[in-house]
């Protein structure tokens, strides 16, 4: 349909993560109708991101230091790791304000069917940071789908197995939901974690 440079800035948006054909066009023509100033200052950024962020040498989360700003702060109680799969549930935990451990970021969840297996993970890492025993306890905090409870599951075998008390995030109903549209599992799962009143 289009050729050239603007057939190629398509293609690569189209590259990115829930980036559509159509929005990958779209996207491509708002950059054309932008101002040249926000165009370069979003392709500055974009330089700039990949030339200074990297991940965090403690938690595997992004960081333009050595360590991120959750590591790097004295005042997070270093006993308590919580365990996600990418960093940006890091940030969706932080937006609570209810947890102030330390985090550990496994770089995705064990999934056969796309090859990702127990070794392609930082559970190695999770490993040598639990080692000197000052760690009390780990919230495992991954995705409640099946490749984030197969991860939960083999992380409890392997961390029982040292004597650190595993946690589980609870899961079930959302806050503000109806009864009549939640799923089996997710009903299920509501009954299985009910607390007294």
């Amino acid at each position: 349909m289009y050729d050239g440079v603007i057939a190629d800035l398509i293609e690569e948006l189209g590259r990115l993560p829930g980036v559509g054909p159509k929005s990958a066009q779209r996207i491509a023509f708002h950059i054309l109708d932008a101002d040249p100033d926000d165009v370069n200052r979003l392709a500055a950024t974009l330089r700039e991101v990949k030339l200074k962020v990297h991940f965090c040498e403690q938690c595997g989360n992004v960081a333009e230091q050595d360590l991120c700003r959750i590591c790097a702060d004295s005042r997070r109680d270093a006993t308590v790791i919580c365990v996600v799969e990418e960093s940006k549930d890091v940030l969706a935990i932080e937006r609570t304000r209810e947890f102030k451990g330390l985090y550990h970021v496994l770089g995705g969840a064990i999934s056969p069917i796309d090859g990702v297996g127990p070794n392609d993970l930082r559970i190695r890492e999770l490993m040598q940071r639990l080692a000197d025993g000052s760690v009390s306890e780990v919230i495992v905090a991954t995705d409640p789908n099946l490749e984030g409870e197969a991860t939960a599951t083999y992380l409890s075998r392997l961390l029982n197995d040292l004597g650190v008390p595993v946690s589980r995030l609870a899961s079930g109903l959302p806050v503000g939901g109806d009864l009549e549209y939640a799923d089996e599992v997710t009903l299920g799962r509501a009954f299985a974690g009910r607390r007294r009143l």
